[in-house]
């Protein structure tokens, strides 16, 4: 079930986007005169075609939805005679160099456009996201060793004001990339203020590969336990528990928060246990026997259940005006695309492992975590996605829209366009660039979901 959400999630995702980037070579070639014969979602065999004239661009469905590209007229790709001297006006090789780039980077812009749709809507609705409360840091830890403690709330970073949890991953995995080191502002438990200093230099590749911040310490705070919803009929229905029931111990054993109570939940199935409760200003017993059902890490163990949801960690509406949302979205695609590129150069100095690059089915496996979050969290993917193609698109590499932006270039340089020679030359080593990089992505891919 799992694998078919992810394949099903990851199709959503990329349909879509694929649809936005042909779109966008689409239009601008009809914006500047360029006939266009077809529009193809997906490569190899034809599931569907629709074309109103003979006249007019084809419209394709194909089988491998991993894809999709836009054939316009070009008189060197056709027999000659086929058309006309005044249909070949309209070829895209007779077009100016300018022309030609703008309708080559137009794929690529609309990708980067859908990103900052996405970023600047979700501003607009208003995202719930985790406060920056953080647990215990572990001994030996970046955030143990900087002095933080269970409780202390992040407020800033390098003197920019955190809004969320979220904020605070994303802007300390750039300091972590570059191995430097952060000023960190913090709302102490007692509400007092202190200033604080992460120090990443001595932050490897495999960190970087794994949670960051767990393996900075900076992990969040579990919430108390706290119940949300309670199953009728279910075990803790049964013993009396309501939503708003603050679980304080079992059998004695005091429950600090969310991950306490689950693991003592989960060790008593079959098992008669008492519950301290806290409802109001009421304290009561509660007597429960936890169902028993297959545990799905470790085959022919149980876990108990007691059927009941708990409330998450505290969290904060972060929500933008349309002005300032649209400079948060701007601003939010920047930062991922220019964070790509240089994890990007990295990786081809060495500084960084080629670890990290990701092929369709890490994407995939990402895509269906994202749709079992929620809405909000798969659009997000969506946004990530979309940058990640129109910047892939960029590439300078032969057979991408950075590598025909490349050949414009050297003929805007030498007057010329580059010789068949060089064309041919550069079309094989941008197979080879390609395959070598689909291999180690899909070699990334194996080695994270088999082992």
């Amino acid at each position: 079930m799992n694998l078919l959400i992810a394949v099903a999630s990851f199709i959503a995702a990329l349909g879509p986007l694929i649809v936005f980037h042909e779109l966008g070579h689409f239009l601008v070639a009809r914006r500047l005169g360029v006939r266009v014969l077809r529009f193809s979602i997906g490569f190899g065999q034809p599931l569907f075609k629709w074309q109103r004239t003979p006249a007019s661009t084809e419209w394709v469905l194909a089988a491998i939805p991993l894809g999709g590209f836009v054939a316009m007229l070009d008189e060197r790709e056709v027999e000659p005679g086929r058309f006309t001297e005044a249909e070949l006006a309209c070829a895209f090789n007779r077009q100016s160099v300018w022309r030609r780039a703008a309708i080559v980077f137009a794929g690529p812009l609309a990708n980067f456009l859908v990103a900052i749709a996405v970023y600047w809507g979700l501003g607009l609705y208003g995202v719930q996201e985790p406060r920056p409360i953080l647990a215990q840091p572990p001994v030996g830890t970046i955030a143990e060793r900087a002095g933080l403690v269970a409780g202390d709330e992040v407020t800033a970073l390098a003197d920019v004001p955190v809004r969320s949890m979220i904020d605070l991953r994303w802007r300390l995995v750039k300091v972590a990339v570059d191995r430097g080191s952060v000023a960190l502002d913090v709302r102490t438990p007692s509400g007092g203020a202190q200033r604080v200093y992460l120090d990443f230099n001595r932050f490897s590749d495999a960190d970087l590969e794994s949670d960051l911040l767990e393996h900075a310490g900076l992990g969040l705070a579990p919430p108390p336990a706290i119940l949300d919803e309670v199953t009728p009929q279910g075990p803790a229905a049964r013993g009396g528990l309501r939503g708003g029931d603050r679980i304080a111990a079992i059998d004695g054993q005091p429950i600090a928060n969310t991950e306490d109570f689950r693991s003592r939940i989960q060790g008593a199935a079959g098992q008669l246990i008492t519950l301290k409760v806290l409802r109001g200003d009421e304290e009561i017993a509660a007597q429960i026997k936890p169902d028993a059902e297959p545990d799905p890490r470790h085959r022919g163990a149980s876990i108990g259940v007691i059927r009941v949801t708990l409330l998450g960690a505290p969290t904060i509406t972060v929500r933008y005006g349309p002005i300032d949302g649209f400079i948060a979205a701007c601003d939010q695609t920047w930062d991922m695309t220019s964070f790509s590129v240089k994890m990007m150069g990295k990786m081809v100095m060495g500084q960084v492992s080629l670890k990290n690059l990701s092929g369709p089915g890490t994407m995939a496996d990402f895509a269906g975590q994202a749709a079992r979050r929620g809405w909000i969290v798969f659009v997000t993917f969506i946004a990530f996605i979309s940058v990640s193609i129109g910047l892939m698109n960029l590439l300078p590499i032969p057979m991408l829209d950075g590598g025909h932006l490349l050949y414009y270039f050297v003929e805007i340089i030498k007057g010329r366009p580059p010789s068949e020679r060089f064309l041919e030359l550069s079309q094989r080593a941008g197979m080879v660039v390609l395959a070598g990089l689909m291999s180690v992505a899909l070699f990334n891919d194996f080695s994270r979901l088999l082992f």
